[in-house]
């Protein structure tokens, strides 16, 4: 049966975040009138804090989650591990004992902040008729919470994948309140190659009977279509070399792939088995609209979109910019990273993480930028 993560805690006071550190807080922001002409009455935003900001709230760091992320930066108080302990904690290149790290649950997800499967204002869950949200939508929320926890700029804004995107933004729409801005793994649009990958996963989702248009709260949730989702997009979060290396044509355990007379019947290879797990593990975790709501949210990625040419926009950019890729990533390639860097004020670099694992790489290996990040943004 599909399990959702819990009722995020109670709002805590100011004061009490510094005893919470990686606990899950909601606060309400009120209404939201989105990009696109929607409106959400009475939006919350789960969030998670770590250490203290400083009295002249010059500390503070935004950490943004990927696609299918959460708040959950790093370990903290808590007793489950975060999925950038290796960047952010005590001591690591992002110091909570020196900075105030918040990290928010985008709008739209599944993790406490207001998504669709939350309560509409009749009480029933919004499903179909939650809005089109874009990345600039979460920005824009972002920015009312940050106002109510005091922040009114940013040490730093960091992120990879869809949470590069919102850092990018965070840059862009706010320039007075961001002073350092990290996009890794990310590009300045969303090409149509990623869309075209992201349309085939929303497919997916859509063509599952049990999606119902959106409307599958009160039964089955469309895990085939999402499991499918999965699968494809975890195939653009790794490269060839890597699989190649892991799996090659290797049969699963004692299961023969082309040991049955019916297809249906046939056993499978192994990298089929890893991306059945992959699959299993999402479905457990994520509701369906919400992957559906955040995926075409990150379709919509454009930083020129609406402001004139992107070396233009790019080009006006105050903040402090750090950009990097994964050598290997087919998903976010990194030319795509040092066109972004070309179009931004001055020489900016673009830092290379160098894996075969391709574009989780950023997650998994983010420590390759330790030295870097340190003597560009957390060494000072």
């Amino acid at each position: 049966m599909t399990t959702y993560p819990p009722a995020p805690l109670p709002a805590p006071t100011h004061d009490a975040l510094a005893d919470g550190d990686g606990l899950l807080r909601t606060a309400s922001i009120g209404p939201l009138v989105l990009e696109t002409g929607g409106e959400l009455p009475d939006v919350q935003l789960a969030f998670e804090t770590w250490g203290r900001l400083d009295r002249d709230g010059s500390n503070a760091v935004l950490v943004q989650h990927a696609l299918t992320g959460s708040s959950h930066v790093a370990r903290g108080a808590s007793e489950e591990d975060g999925w950038w302990d290796s960047l952010v904690g005590p001591g690591r290149t992002v110091d909570t004992d020196r900075y105030f790290v918040v990290s928010v649950n985008m709008l739209g997800g599944c993790y406490g902040s207001t998504g669709p499967a939350s309560p509409a204002p009749d009480g029933a869950p919004w499903g179909a008729r939650f809005p089109f949200v874009t990345i600039r939508d979460a920005v824009r929320a972002e920015s009312l919470l940050a106002d109510q926890l005091g922040i009114r700029r940013w040490h730093s804004v960091l992120g990879g994948s869809m949470g590069g995107a919102r850092a990018l933004e965070w840059a862009l729409m706010f320039p007075r309140r961001v002073e350092r801005c990290a996009v890794i793994a990310c590009t300045a649009a969303s090409s149509a190659e990623q869309i075209a990958f992201a349309q085939a996963q929303l497919q997916a989702i859509r063509l599952d009977p049990a999606y119902r248009g959106g409307d599958y709260y009160d039964g089955p949730p469309p895990e085939a279509g999402l499991g499918v989702a999965r699968r494809i997009a975890h195939i653009t979060y790794r490269a060839e070399q890597e699989l190649e290396g892991r799996f090659g044509r290797a049969e699963q355990d004692a299961e023969q792939p082309l040991g049955a007379v019916l297809p249906a019947d046939r056993g499978r290879y192994r990298v089929e088995s890893y991306l059945d797990h992959q699959a299993d593990k999402l479905v457990d975790r994520f509701d369906a609209n919400s992957y559906v709501i955040l995926t075409e949210a990150l379709m919509s990625h454009d930083a020129a979109r609406g402001r004139g040419s992107l070396e233009d926009v790019l080009g006006e950019a105050t903040s402090e910019f750090f950009i990097a890729a994964v050598d290997s990533d087919r998903l976010y390639f990194p030319w795509q990273s040092h066109r972004l860097a070309a179009c931004l004020p001055g020489d900016v670099p673009v830092h290379l993480i160098s894996s075969p694992m391709g574009h989780d790489a950023f997650l998994t290996q983010i420590h390759q930028l330790d030295d870097r990040l340190r003597s560009s943004f957390y060494g000072r």
